[in-house]
């Protein structure tokens, strides 16, 4: 049984293989814009701030 997942770039369905080179990508394009959103800080980890102003773990 394969299990495929949705390709966080474009969402076309991933087959999860060894042989899929740029999982869970589809292709190098889409990990490449993924990387470029992220070094933009166009993409980033929500953080959660307490009413102190601490930020939450």
């Amino acid at each position: 049984m394969t299990t495929s997942v949705v390709c966080p770039g474009c969402g076309k369905t991933v087959e999860w293989t060894p042989e899929q080179r740029w999982r869970p990508f589809c292709s190098e394009r889409c990990r490449l814009m993924d990387l470029g959103e992220w070094a933009a800080n166009t993409r980033r980890i929500p953080v959660h701030e307490s009413p102190q102003g601490d930020v939450a773990e």
